[in-house]
C-alpha cells in the first residue's frame, strides 16, 4: 500500500536525524547521516549543509513490512513555511518531532495548524528525552494545553534512577493499557460502553478503533525516543504500516495535483505531480487550464527522486508521485481531472526590493526571479517598470538570506535586498455592484458583478446567479478564473484586494466576436468600477506574540507593545517569569526582536507568528507615503470600451 509520509518540526528538534534512522533501518541507507556532519541523505544542497538546516522538501521511498512510505522531508524554519504548505497537501499522515528540551514551540503550533486544515492524520515524536533535565510529562501535557487533548499514548520512556533508558510500547503489553482506553472511551462510544461495564475489549477491537479515529483525525497517537540513538523508530514505523490507511482508487480515470516545481541545473522545469486515482505513463498528455488558452504537454519521461537520485519509470499510479520534465504550462497547485485542491492558508507579510550591480540588466535578474516564483508561488516577483524596481514577497528576513544564497549558487548571480517592508492589503466597506463592458471592433463582453464585504481575513471568494442560458458556463468559468487577478490591485495604495465576495449576476457575450481575452478586460473593468463606487479601507498583518521575561522587565515590555499599537491580554505569572500573550502589527514589531535581546540580556523567550490582518494603525500615512494615483493606472482602469460605426470609445 502507498502510502506519502511527512515529517516536520520547529528547528533543532531532530526531524532529520529521524528521517535518517528511518532510511537506514529500513535498508535505504548503509549509515545514518548526520546534520552536524553535513552528511545527511536528503538535506544534500549546499545551502542546507552550510546552514544546518532544511530549506527546501525533498523525497525518500522506502519499503516496509507492508508498505510503501514515501517520506517528504519538509522545512523547519517559519521562513518556509509555504514550502512546508504545500507539501502537506500530498500527505497521508504527517509526524510531528517535538524536542524534550522546546516543548510546543509557535512554529510547531503553525504546522498543527495546517495539518489541521488539510485534514491530515498526525502523529506525534517527543524527541531527545536523554537530555538531561527533560520531562516527557511536561511535554505530553504541553501538546495537550496548546494542541489537541485527544492524545493516545503509544510509547513511553523508562528510566534507570533518574535518566532515561528506553521506551515501552503500551499496545505491546498489558500494563499501561487503562490509560489508552480511557482515551479511546473519550472519543469512541463502542469503547465507552464496554469500558464502563468492564466488557472485555478484544485485540481486533482496540485496533479497529484506534485506526478510525487516527485516520479520521479524531485521536492522535504520541511516541518518544531518542532519534540520534534509534530509539523509539520503529515503533512509529510499525504504527504506520499497521494502522495508517488510504483510499487511492487505481481503477478510476486519472486525476492528480501538481504540488511542487523545480528546475534542475540544465533550467529544465520539473513538474512533481501526485496521483489521487488512476494512472498516468509516458506519451500520455495533460491539458492545462489558463486564462487565455488550453494548452497541452506531452508526457516524454517520468522521474522518481529519491534524495538527489533518480530512476525513471513508464507509469505512475495511485498513490505515487513523481517529477516530469518538460510541462512548461504547468504550475503549482494545478489540478488535473476530478481533483480538488485547498488553496494555501499562509500569506506572506513582507516585501523587499532586489539590489544588483549595473553590469546586470533587469531582463536577466526578473527571468531568475520568475524562475523562482515559479517554484514558490508566495514569491510573486514584481517589476515595477515606472520605478524599474524587482520586489519580492517573503515570510521573514532568514529566507532573504536563502534566496541570495539561492541565486548565487544556482545561477552565478550576486544580489542583494533593500530592509523589506510591510505587505499592505485593501478591502471594502459596503455592498458594491459595476458592469465592466469590452467592446473594441470585432470583440464584444459584458460582465456585471456585485461585490460585498465578508469576515476578515476570509479572502475572496466568488459565486454566479447568471443562468447558463443568459451567459454560457464557458464563459462564466472564465470570468471565475480571471477575478484573482482582477483584484491585485485596490484603489488606496495598489495593494491586493481581500475578503470580500463577488458575484457574478449577469454578462453579455458575442457568437461571432467574442474571445476568451474579451472577458479578461471586461472582469477587470467591473472589478475596478465597483471598487471606485465605495468605501475603501487598508489593512495590515498582524503578529500573535508570547513574551517570556523576568517580572521586574514585564512592565517595561507591556509599555513597548502599547506603543507600538499592540494588545495583550492580562500577564500570567509563574514564579519570578512573566509571560505576556498579544498582538501587534508587523510593521511595528519588525525590529522588537533585537531590542528584547538587548534589553532582557538574552534571557527573554519570544515566540511569534502571524495571526492575520486588521484595520491598518495609521493607514492615513502609509496611504500618503505610498502615493498610488489610480487613475494613473491604466493596466487597471475601470473605463469600459464601447464601439459605434466600426470605432471604439472609452466610457468612465
Amino acid at each position: 500500500m502507498n502510502k506519502t509520509i511527512g515529517v516536520a518540526a520547529h528547528v533543532d528538534a531532530g526531524k532529520t536525524t529521524l528521517i535518517e534512522q528511518i532510511l537506514y533501518n529500513t535498508n535505504t541507507i548503509k549509515e545514518a547521516g548526520r546534520v552536524d556532519k553535513k552528511s545527511s541523505f536528503l538535506d544534500y544542497h549546499d545551502i542546507e549543509k552550510k546552514r544546518g538546516i532544511t530549506v527546501f522538501s525533498e523525497e525518500a521511498h522506502v519499503k516496509y513490512k507492508n508498505s510503501t512510505l514515501h517520506i517528504i522531508d519538509t522545512p523547519g524554519h517559519i521562513d518556509f513555511s509555504s514550502e512546508l504548505e504545500r507539501s502537506i497537501q500530498v500527505l497521508d499522515c504527517c509526524i510531528i518531532v517535538i524536542s524534550a528540551a522546546s516543548g510546543v514551540t509557535s512554529h510547531t503550533k503553525t504546522i498543527w495548524r495546517l495539518l489541521q486544515k488539510h485534514n491530515i492524520p498526525t502523529l506525534f515524536f517527543i524527541n531527545k528525552l536523554d537530555i538531561i533535565g527533560t520531562d516527557y510529562v511536561k511535554v505530553f501535557e504541553d501538546i495537550k494545553n496548546n494542541l489537541t487533548d485527544n492524545l493516545i499514548p503509544i510509547t513511553k520512556p523508562k528510566y534507570k534512577d533518574i535518566n532515561f533508558d528506553t521506551i515501552s510500547c503500551v499496545l505491546c503489553q498489558n500494563d499501561n493499557k487503562d490509560e489508552l482506553l480511557e482515551q479511546l472511551a473519550n472519543v469512541d462510544d463502542n469503547i465507552l460502553d464496554k469500558f464502563l461495564n468492564e466488557i472485555p475489549i478484544k485485540a481486533d477491537e482496540l485496533n479497529d478503533s484506534i485506526k478510525k479515529l487516527v485516520n479520521n483525525c479524531s485521536s492522535f497517537p504520541v511516541f518518544c525516543g531518542v532519534g540520534l540513538r534509534n530509539i523509539g523508530v520503529n515503533e512509529i514505523l510499525d504504527f504506520i504500516d499497521e494502522y495508517i490507511s488510504t483510499k487511492y482508487e487505481a481503477n478510476k480515470k486519472f486525476s492528480g495535483f501538481v504540488y511542487k516545481i523545480r528546475y534542475d541545473e540544465n533550467y529544465q522545469k520539473l513538474t512533481y505531480i501526485k496521483v489521487i486515482s488512476g494512472k498516468i505513463k509516458v506519451k500520455d498528455t495533460l491539458e492545462h487550464k489558463s486564462i487565455n488558452e488550453t494548452p497541452i504537454d506531452k508526457i516524454n519521461q517520468i522521474r522518481i527522486y529519491n534524495g538527489n537520485n533518480f530512476k525513471q519509470v513508464n507509469e505512475l499510479y495511485a498513490g505515487e508521485y513523481g517529477a516530469i520534465p518538460g510541462l512548461n504550462s504547468s504550475y503549482v497547485g494545478e489540478c488535473f481531472g476530478d481533483c480538488m485542491v485547498s488553496e494555501n492558508s499562509l500569506t506572506p507579510t513582507l516585501k523587499s526590493k532586489v539590489v544588483f550591480d549595473e553590469k546586470y540588466n533587469y531582463n536577466e535578474i526578473y527571468k531568475i526571479f520568475r524562475i523562482l516564483t515559479d517554484e514558490d508561488p508566495l514569491l510573486n516577483v514584481a517589476w515595477i517598470k515606472e520605478l524599474n524596481e524587482i520586489h519580492v514577497n517573503i515570510m521573514g528576513t532568514i529566507q532573504l538570506e536563502i534566496l541570495k544564497d539561492v541565486i548565487a549558487e544556482r545561477f552565478k548571480v550576486e544580489v542583494n535586498f533593500e530592509k523589506p517592508e510591510v505587505i499592505y492589503m485593501e478591502t471594502i466597506l459596503d455592498e458594491t455592484s459595476a458592469i465592466g463592458h469590452f467592446e473594441p471592433y470585432k470583440h464584444f463582453a459584458e460582465v456585471t458583478l456585485k461585490i460585498t464585504p465578508s469576515k476578515i481575513n476570509s479572502g475572496i471568494s466568488f459565486s454566479s446567479s447568471c443562468h447558463v442560458d443568459i451567459l454560457p458556463l464557458r464563459w462564466q468559468k472564465m470570468v471565475e478564473r480571471v477575478i484573482p487577478y482582477a483584484c491585485k490591485k485596490g484603489v488606496l495604495t495598489g495593494s491586493e484586494l481581500t475578503d470580500i465576495e463577488i458575484e457574478l449576476t449577469d454578462g453579455k457575450h458575442s457568437i461571432k466576436h467574442t474571445s476568451s481575452g474579451d472577458f479578461k478586460e471586461a472582469t477587470f473593468r467591473a472589478v475596478r468600477k465597483a471598487i471606485e463606487q465605495t468605501e475603501s479601507i487598508l489593512l495590515e498583518p498582524y503578529y500573535s506574540f508570547s513574551i517570556t521575561v523576568q517580572n521586574e522587565l514585564s512592565g517595561k515590555i507591556m509599555t513597548d507593545i502599547t506603543t507600538m499599537c499592540g494588545s495583550f491580554e492580562a500577564p500570567t505569572c509563574n514564579k519570578d517569569k512573566t509571560t505576556i500573550v498579544g498582538n501587534v502589527p508587523v510593521s511595528e514589531f519588525i525590529d522588537y526582536p533585537s531590542k528584547l535581546l538587548s534589553l532582557t540580556k538574552g534571557n527573554a523567550i519570544l515566540n511569534s507568528s502571524f495571526s492575520g490582518y486588521g484595520i491598518c494603525h495609521n493607514s492615513k500615512e502609509i496611504i500618503e507615503k505610498i502615493g498610488y494615483d489610480s487613475k494613473a493606472d491604466k493596466e487597471f482602469t475601470s473605463h469600459s470600451i464601447y464601439c459605434a460605426n466600426g470605432k471604439s470609445f472609452s466610457v468612465e
